[in-house]
């Protein structure tokens, strides 16, 4: 039986190249695969990114009130309060670095955006989160409780964050809400960070209802206004058509980049979400999310977001920033009685690509804009909008 005999020189060049080889597959498979650079202590972040008056504060309040989540709303507002005149893309890298540090639970990078001596309640809209009205961070209310934030006010405030930043660390997922971000490309060091395991929900709705949303609340966009449109000078009368194209753009450019060309490391990270198809059906959307966010609701949850979504009216001037029991479809809906058509027709020219994009029928006359009858949403199918994670188990830690 013949034998081939090998050199030892030649055997240690096999073994040194069958290992480079391995290394560099172990390299490509870790670039095209998010779930292998997962973070070993299974700690889920989620970035709601949304705009102005998209229903974010609600879409908020459904991860806040989950058991499991340490949820903030728009941490980003420090770093856009606290400079002169600021401008949104100088400041997007500060609130993406913002991001990194409070995904983790270190809350020392508050010091720069706060006063020298601050409080919890120095945080914006902190009583709205759940995690700050409970134990560890405060033992006014149970983790299997919905808080209260008017109770919270009164009784949750502390001298600084570290019993925040405790309490941040024992639960399984971290929420931060945003309307600061206009493109995915400066979240990418955030998408490839190893110690982070980020998804993305982006919230969309109607420009036509934001726009009848923002002029319920026109005061609270004096200061992110002129940012948004990088402090140029604009007759006052466009204003709000200026942002609502710029709000447009970021949608289109945010939802393009995600969908047609991602890099590798945000498949299975993002997943658009409108939210006309949450108010018609609260239940199966929410599901959905939490399904991607790794999250599981429960009755009680369930109850609640029925609660919020079935109750009567369209929603009042003074309760804008507020989360009140409304008829979700008659809020998504309202613009169309309420607003008029020579803005109708304004917003549609501006946002006119986003529309198309993201799934919106424009109107022809005022007739057809108020008959109700026609819907002006076009049914989209699933994987136009998100990949899924690959499942995982994740600790409650509830």
């Amino acid at each position: 039986m013949p034998r081939c005999r090998v050199s030892l020189s030649t055997m240690i060049f096999l073994v040194i190249l069958q290992g480079a080889a391995v290394v560099l597959f172990c390299g490509w498979y870790l670039q095209l695969s998010p779930c292998g650079s997962a973070p070993s202590n299974n700690k889920v972040h989620v970035l709601l990114l949304s705009s102005w008056r998209s229903g974010s504060s609600f879409l908020g309040q459904v991860f806040n009130q989950h058991p499991s989540v340490f949820y903030l709303m728009e941490p980003g507002w420090h770093v856009w309060t606290k400079l002169h005149k600021p401008r949104a893309r100088v400041l997007r890298m500060a609130v993406r670095d913002l991001f990194r540090s409070l995904f983790q639970c270190d809350f020392s990078v508050m010091d720069s955006y706060l006063p020298e001596h601050y409080n919890v309640s120095s945080l914006f809209m902190w009583s709205h989160s759940r995690a700050m009205c409970s134990p560890p961070a405060c033992p006014l209310t149970p983790r299997d409780q919905f808080s209260d934030e008017a109770q919270c006010s009164r009784t949750c405030d502390a001298i600084g964050l570290q019993a925040v930043e405790e309490a941040c660390g024992t639960y399984s997922h971290v929420v931060l809400k945003e309307v600061r971000f206009f493109e995915l490309e400066s979240l990418y060091p955030l998408l490839q960070d190893p110690r982070l395991d980020l998804r993305i929900i982006h919230l969309v709705r109607d420009p036509r209802a934001v726009l009848r949303s923002r002029e319920q609340s026109a005061h609270a966009f004096v200061y992110d206004d002129p940012t948004v449109l990088e402090q140029r000078s604009i007759p006052a009368g466009e204003v709000q058509y200026e942002v609502m194209q710029e709000i447009c753009r970021s949608h289109v450019r945010i939802n393009e980049r995600a969908v047609l060309k991602p890099p590798p490391f945000l498949k299975g990270r993002y997943k658009m979400v409108r939210y006309e198809d949450v108010a018609r059906d609260p239940l199966e959307e929410i599901t959905a999310m939490y399904e991607f966010a790794g999250l599981e609701a429960t009755s009680q949850l369930e109850e609640w977001i029925y609660r919020v979504t079935h109750g009567k009216g369209k929603g009042a001037r003074k309760d804008a920033f507020k989360i009140t029991s409304r008829n979700a479809t008659d809020v998504s809906q309202a613009w169309r009685t309420m607003l008029p058509h020579s803005k109708v027709k304004r917003i549609q020219e501006v946002c006119k690509g986003a529309m198309s994009l993201l799934g919106y029928r424009t109107v022809n006359s005022e007739k057809e804009q108020k008959r109700l009858d026609i819907d002006l949403l076009v049914p989209r199918e699933p994987y136009q909008f998100s990949w899924l994670p690959a499942k995982t188990e994740h600790p409650s830690n509830s």
